[in-house]
């Protein structure tokens, strides 16, 4: 098990390098400094935290029955103009697809710049972090959307709060050094990258893991 997972972090580095979670070592330099006026948190994963959270979720899947395939990552903790979701194979570790999403405003309608804040009060209108399962698609106020089923004490509130996974219009494709929408608690993501996730979740017999976390904290 250890070569494995050891053979795993390699695997996810190079992914980290090739595949392109961010643009290449040659651009990156120019990349990051034309983004160095948002100060919202880390450009860049947190490979390590990254690593355990895949280690310990392939293990959570298969002991409750959840598709051991692929799992949805998202770290709220990052700069929400760079990709923060990504859909990660279980077994090679290489990343399937990456997108921008949003986190909660909060009652004030919007956090300011580099604040994050969770909660899964009812009416908070935040995000809240912790392991969730997908649900029933339905067609609703923004088009198709996905409920989701809190799985920890942190997000047991999610199917009553309505936090789903929907698309917005607003959330761009590409990372950008502009302040992403927020929403109102709900993991939005443009259309897309709905339309990406849409396709694996439709086609697994069995409820997809999506991991909301704060590498941050």
């Amino acid at each position: 098990m250890y070569i494995v997972r050891q053979l795993f972090l390699f695997l996810l580095l190079l992914v980290v390098g090739c595949f392109g979670i961010f643009t290449p070592a040659n651009a990156q330099t120019r990349y990051i400094a034309a983004r160095a006026a948002v100060n919202d948190g880390p450009k860049m994963p947190n490979i390590g935290f990254l690593t355990e959270r895949l280690w310990e979720a392939d293990d959570y899947c298969w002991e409750n029955n959840l598709n051991t395939e692929v799992g949805i990552f998202i770290d709220l903790g990052m700069n929400s103009g760079f990709y923060r979701c990504w859909v990660i194979g279980f077994s090679d570790g290489v990343i399937r697809h990456q997108g921008l999403v949003a986190h909660g405003s909060g009652k004030s309608n919007w956090l300011p710049t580099g604040t994050r804040q969770y909660s899964n009060e009812k009416g908070s209108l935040l995000s809240s972090l912790g392991k969730y399962k997908t649900g029933q698609s339905y067609s609703g106020e923004y088009g198709l959307a996905y409920r989701l089923h809190g799985l920890e004490a942190s997000n047991s509130n999610a199917y009553s709060r309505a936090i789903v996974l929907h698309a917005y219009k607003n959330i761009p494709d590409v990372q950008s050094n502009k302040a992403l929408f927020q929403s109102w608690g709900c993991p939005s993501v443009s259309p897309s990258f709905l339309k990406k996730l849409s396709s694996i979740i439709d086609k697994s017999d069995k409820p997809l893991l999506i991991w909301i976390f704060d590498s941050t904290r």
